[in-house]
């Protein structure tokens, strides 16, 4: 993929992506958001995974907070949560540290393991980020350590989960380079989405927002009796 880096994306808005392609456009294309629950604890969550004044070292880990990726490959920009750098003779130096070692990206994420893979695409991107950016042996799993149960789940990184990133990145630049945002499909993660407000799912599944605009000028149009005189 040969794209300017100007015109990189976020890294991020691959999870929201595959969770619904209309909430990634409205996000990241028309700068639309919005608050609630669940964002803002999962904002809680992350303030002290992305401080990155915060390097602890124990033994044969070293860990990495906020650590700033890109991928000139996939042409994406942005931010690992936490980098758990293992002592192995198979990795790569680092700058101020003695030997090898080979890096584990670290999610995390407020509700709990989720049946769908965004959660798991976003991951196996910051990996591919990694490997592009050290140098360094494929990345064999990453882990997504998630709130609610205060458990990590341990993520085989695929050839399968790889080729499904390169192919949603090629489809989110080419809706980029257009500005689309696609018609909405809902389902019942509407609920609990923080731009529903926004997006207006069910509205919008009965009838064109041209419909709907007319419809409002009815009813807010004077009824019956004479016309209004200036």
């Amino acid at each position: 993929m040969d794209v300017d880096e100007e015109d990189w994306l976020q890294l991020s808005g691959l999870q929201h992506y595959a969770y619904c392609k209309r909430q990634w456009a409205l996000i990241h294309l028309e700068n639309q958001w919005a608050e609630n629950l669940r964002t803002t604890e999962g904002n809680l969550l992350h303030e002290r995974a992305h401080d990155e004044h915060i390097r602890e070292k124990r033994g044969d880990v070293l860990t990495v907070r906020g650590l700033r990726i890109h991928s000139r490959a996939l042409g994406v920009s942005g931010q690992c949560d936490v980098v758990e750098f293992h002592r192995d003779a198979q990795g790569v130096p680092l700058a101020g540290e003695a030997g090898l070692w080979l890096p584990v990206p670290v999610e995390y994420k407020r509700g709990s393991p989720k049946v769908h893979d965004a959660d798991r695409l976003q991951l196996c991107a910051q990996a591919m980020c990694l490997e592009e950016m050290l140098l360094c042996p494929r990345i064999g799993e990453g882990c997504l350590y998630y709130g609610e149960t205060a458990r990590r789940e341990h993520v085989p990184l695929t050839e399968d989960l790889r080729d499904t990133v390169a192919t949603c990145l090629k489809d989110m630049h080419r809706m980029a380079a257009r500005r689309q945002t696609p018609k909405v499909t809902p389902t019942r993660g509407c609920n609990a989405c923080s731009l529903k407000d926004v997006c207006l799912p069910f509205i919008q599944q009965k009838r064109s927002a041209a419909a709907y605009i007319a419809g409002r000028i009815r009813e807010d149009a004077p009824q019956g009796g004479a016309p209004c005189e200036n």
